[in-house]
C-alpha cells in the first residue's frame, strides 16, 4: 500500500490536528515525521478539547497505531504529562503508541540554548517557542544528539553529560543569562525512565513491514510550509523540514510510496510570532478575525497575527509539497464578513507579480487583492455542503480554480462532527 500524506501549508495552525482525527478511521498507522513540542494540534468531540503537541493526532481510535518519526524531538518531560493526560481519557498508551528509536531527545539544556539564544537577539528575535527545539536540531545535524535508542544503552549517563558539559560552555558566552540546570535534571531523568517504559520500536523497518503488509499510512506533519527550514520565510522558520519531502526523511520512506497530499489551509491566514506576512491586517478586520476565530496559539498562548488569504503563498506551497487535494479550516469565522478579500497578487520593487518572491518584507511587498461578496448566515451547523450559503460556495468554487486543486472537505467549526466532505469530491478523498 502507499502513504498519504497531511500537512500545513501556511504558517502552522491551520488546524491539523482536527483532520487527522478525522481521517483516522480510513488508516491503520498515523505516524508524525517532524517537529516536536513546539507543535499544538487541537481536537475537539463530545464536549472537551485536546491539544497534542508529540504524539500523532489519531491517538483517540484504539484500532489505530500512532507513530513518532525519526524526525520528530521529544522533550520527555512535555511527553511524559501529554501522556498523563491520554491516561485520563482511558487512553492504552502502550497500545496504541510506538517511538522510533531514532528520533532525538531535548536535553533541559538544550531549552537553556534557546532561551539564551533567543534574548540575546534583542528586536531581532525570530519567536523561537523556547521548547528547545532548534538547538536539539543543531545536535542532530552537528553529530552531536542524543536518540530515544540511547536510553537503552549502558553508557547514556556519561553521554548525557557530555553533551551537557558542551552545552555549559557555549552558555559561558551569554554573560548576562542566568540558569539553574541542576533543578530542572531530576524532572528530566523521571522522564527518561518512565519513556524506558513505553514502546520503542526501529520505525523505518516497521514502515516498511507495514506497507509489505498491505496496511495504510497517515504522515503527518507538523508547523507550516512557510516555516519550512529551507522553502519558508527565513529565518523566521522552524528548525525541520516541514514539507512533503520531510516525511520521507522523517519516517524512512521512499519517495514512490506516497500516493495523496492532504494540504490543509484556513480560509484566511494567521501567523504566531516573528517574520514577513504580506497580508496581515491591523485593523479592527484583523482583530475580529482573532476574535472569532479564537486566535491564539496551542503551544504558546500568544496572540495569532490574523489577515486574508494569500493565493500566491498557497500556490507556492502547493507546488512544494505536491497536493492533491485541499482541507479548508475555519470557514464558519468568515461568517458575517459583508466582504471576504483574497490576495491574488503583489505589488514587489514596483512590479506586479502572482508568485513568492525570495523575500516577502512589507517594505517590499504590496498585496493586490480581489474581494468577493461574503455571507452573513451560520454554518456552523451545515451538514450538507449542498445547503451552504451561495456565496461560501462560490468562494470556495473561486478558490479551487485559481488554484487548480480540489478542495475536498470544508470544516465548519472545531468539532469533528463540523467537516464536511463535498459531494463532487467525496471519492478522492
Amino acid at each position: 500500500m502507499a502513504v498519504d500524506v497531511l500537512l500545513g501549508l501556511q504558517w502552522g495552525d491551520e488546524g491539523k490536528g482536527k483532520i487527522v482525527d478525522v481521517l483516522t478511521r480510513n488508516y491503520d498507522i498515523i505516524a508524525r515525521f517532524q517537529g516536536g513540542p513546539n507543535a499544538g494540534h487541537t481536537l475537539e468531540f463530545e464536549g472537551h478539547k485536546h491539544v497534542l503537541h508529540t504524539i500523532p493526532s489519531g491517538v483517540f481510535h484504539p484500532e489505530s497505531s500512532n507513530v513518532i518519526g525519526n524526525g520528530v524531538v521529544i522533550d520527555p518531560v512535555i511527553f511524559k504529562k501529554e501522556i498523563d493526560n491520554l491516561k485520563v481519557h482511558n487512553v492504552d498508551v502502550n497500545k496504541v503508541l510506538k517511538i522510533s528509536r531514532k528520533a532525538h531527545l531535548i536535553l533541559p539544556s538544550h531549552r537553556l540554548l534557546d532561551a539564551a539564544s533567543e534574548a540575546a537577539k534583542g528586536k531581532n528575535k525570530i519567536g523561537s517557542t523556547l521548547k528547545g527545539i532548534g538547538p536539539t536540531y543543531m545536535d542532530k545535524t552537528g553529530r552531536n544528539g542524543l536518540r530515544v535508542g540511547d536510553i537503552e544503552q549502558d553508557d547514556f549517563k556519561e553521554r548525557y553529560d557530555a553533551l551537557v558539559a558542551k552545552h555549559e560552555q557555549i552558555l559561558m558566552h551569554y554573560t548576562d543569562f542566568e540558569y539553574d540546570l541542576k533543578s530542572i535534571e531530576d524532572e528530566w531523568f523521571a522522564a527518561i525512565d518512565f519513556l524506558r517504559s513505553l514502546t520503542l520500536i526501529d520505525s523505518e523497518h516497521f514502515m516498511h513491514k507495514s506497507l509489505r503488509e498491505g496496511k495504510t499510512i497517515l504522515a503527518e506533519g507538523a508547523q507550516g510550509s512557510l516555516l519550512d527550514i529551507d522553502f519558508g520565510s527565513y529565518p523566521f522558520v522552524t528548525s525541520s523540514t516541514t514539507t512533503c519531502a520531510g516525511s520521507c526523511t522523517g519516517l524512512g520512506i521512499a519517495p514512490n510510496k506516497i500516493r495523496k497530499v492532504f494540504g490543509i489551509f484556513k480560509a484566511y491566514c494567521t501567523r504566531v510570532g516573528s517574520g514577513p506576512f504580506p497580508t496581515e491586517l491591523f485593523d479592527e478586520t484583523g482583530k475580529e478575525l482573532r476574535a472569532k476565530g479564537n486566535e491564539f496559539g496551542a503551544t504558546t498562548g500568544r496572540e495569532r497575527r490574523c489577515g486574508w488569504l494569500d493565493l500566491p503563498a498557497l500556490k507556492y506551497a502547493i507546488d512544494v509539497n505536491g497536493v492533491t487535494n485541499l482541507i479548508m479550516m475555519k470557514s464558519d469565522v468568515l461568517s458575517g464578513f459583508p466582504t471576504i478579500k483574497v490576495c491574488t497578487a503583489y505589488r514587489y520593487k514596483g512590479t506586479e507579480i502572482d508568485y513568492l518572491p525570495y523575500r516577502t518584507d512589507e517594505n517590499l511587498v504590496e498585496p493586490i487583492y480581489t474581494e468577493l461578496p461574503g455571507w452573513n448566515e451560520d454554518i456552523t451547523k451545515l451538514e450538507n455542503f449542498d445547503d451552504a450559503p451561495q456565496n461560501l460556495k462560490d468562494y470556495v468554487a473561486y478558490l479551487q480554480e485559481e488554484l487548480g486543486v480540489p478542495i475536498t472537505i470544508v470544516s465548519v467549526g472545531p468539532d469533528r462532527k463540523q467537516t464536511i466532505v463535498l459531494e463532487e469530491t467525496a471519492a478522492s478523498v
